[in-house]
């Protein structure tokens, strides 16, 4: 039935965008009743992005970790073009295409570890998700059926209802607690807890895998935890036949200083999740990347053997060739050159204000430097400090945006000197008059 056009929508050319977003829109992680007026986006180059007033801004986190080589990338813009003219989109069960495959060659030789095979899916949620149906399967497949999850407490894995049951319960989950499956949650390691977590992996039962954020957990509050300890972990999980998943969907692609996070480990992971910085930032892609022994627990002459998961856009080759040139410039030496450049200059940021009697706690790995404020007894999420840390750098054309009392600095790579030292100075003030 072709619609009648005189109820086609024509928008209204006496408001501006932000009016007309508010009464279209419901947005993510926002109370809709008081939220402030969304500041409308019209444009993006290199690290800032411009709103309809010509208002520059600074993406100081990388619009939610994705962005790592900068808005409007002429070389992906240009990859991502000439793929629109040539396939948009193919199913991807009992068909293939070069942007898939080339992707999957190029990717897996530079992951940590024994990678052998590519599941491709639509972001990080669902990269989790294939990940946890891998190792359920697994374990059924084999005849020895394993239904127990381990994960970290205050971790955070994604919003659909596998990714939610194996993050920290908290307000994103307040609401379904009751539909979410049971998972064993242990703290962070450290010197103090390390042998007991140890002797704890070692008894457990019935335990299919263990999923984990490598090195930080990022919604968590940038939550950070040293490698060797992780190591032990892993060692142990090996020990007691329990799978592992690190979840480097935020991780991966140069964030903690190494391309990937489980580069520094040497027990290496059995499968990866992978998002964000996969595609540069530019559209969704998810991955979940697993080694040959996983793979071929589900190759049988039974058909229930078979890994029955999959979405509409699976592979879609405009992604995959975003991603084909995300890692064309991920690899460049220069690129390298400025993952350093941003970890050394956090670095002496760190050592100017770790005293400062409204600094809680400081912490940096990589290229993402976290400070918490000191609030008294107040840390929630909801605390009121974060909308006004949030509006203040706002005025001064920053976007952080603060988790609770915890504002972090995870920016594109090609951020100038001049600009980290901006949002420093920023963050300095803040810390006198806010």
């Amino acid at each position: 039935m072709i619609p009648d056009s005189s109820k086609l929508h024509t928008p209204d050319s006496k408001l501006n965008l932000t009016e007309r977003d508010q009464k279209v829109i419901w947005h993510p992680y926002t109370q809709m009743k008081n939220a402030l007026p969304h500041i409308p986006i019209v444009r993006g180059e290199g690290v800032y992005v411009f709103n309809e007033d010509g208002k520059r801004y600074i993406d100081a986190v990388s619009s939610w970790w994705v962005n790592i080589h900068g808005h409007s990338h002429p070389y992906i813009a240009q990859k991502v073009a000439e793929q629109l003219s040539v396939l948009e989109h193919v199913i991807f069960a009992g068909f293939t295409h070069e942007p898939a495959v080339l992707l999957a060659e190029r990717l897996l030789p530079i992951l940590p570890g024994k990678q052998d095979k590519v599941f491709y899916t639509d972001n990080g949620s669902t990269a989790v998700e294939v990940a946890l149906k891998m190792c359920l399967q697994y374990w059924d497949n084999k005849g020895t059926p394993k239904t127990k999850i381990l994960a970290f407490k205050n971790a955070y894995h994604g919003d659909t209802f596998g990714a939610m049951s194996v993050s920290g319960r908290s307000i994103f989950t307040d609401a379904f607690n009751s539909l979410l499956f049971d998972v064993e949650f242990i703290d962070l390691p450290n010197e103090n807890n390390i042998s007991h977590l140890i002797s704890h992996i070692s008894n457990l039962k019935d335990t299919a895998c263990f999923i984990f954020e490598p090195l930080i957990l990022g919604s968590g509050g940038m939550l950070m935890y040293e490698a060797k300890y992780l190591d032990q972990l892993l060692s142990a999980c090996k020990e007691a036949a329990i799978l592992t998943i690190a979840d480097e969907v935020m991780t991966g692609f140069g964030r903690t200083g190494t391309y990937f996070a489980c580069e520094k480990l040497t027990n290496k992971p059995d499968i990866i999740c992978l998002s964000k910085g996969l595609t540069g930032g530019t559209m969704p892609l998810g991955v979940t990347t697993c080694t040959n022994e996983i793979f071929e627990a589900f190759l049988s002459d039974d058909k229930l053997k078979t890994l029955y998961h999959g979405h509409s856009f699976t592979a879609n080759p405009i992604a995959c060739v975003a991603s084909l040139a995300s890692l064309d410039i991920l690899l460049k030496s220069e690129t390298l050159q400025n993952i350093k450049r941003v970890e050394a200059k956090h670095a002496v940021f760190l050592e100017e204000i770790k005293m400062h009697p409204k600094v809680k706690a400081i912490r940096q790995t990589g290229t993402i430097i976290a400070i918490e404020w000191e609030t008294g007894n107040e840390t929630s999420y909801l605390s009121n400090l974060r909308n006004l840390l949030y509006a203040y750098f706002l005025d001064k054309g920053i976007i952080l945006r603060p988790l609770g009392n915890i504002i972090y600095i995870l920016p594109p790579y090609v951020i100038s000197d001049e600009d980290l030292d901006y949002i420093y100075a920023a963050i300095k003030s803040a810390l006198e008059e806010v």
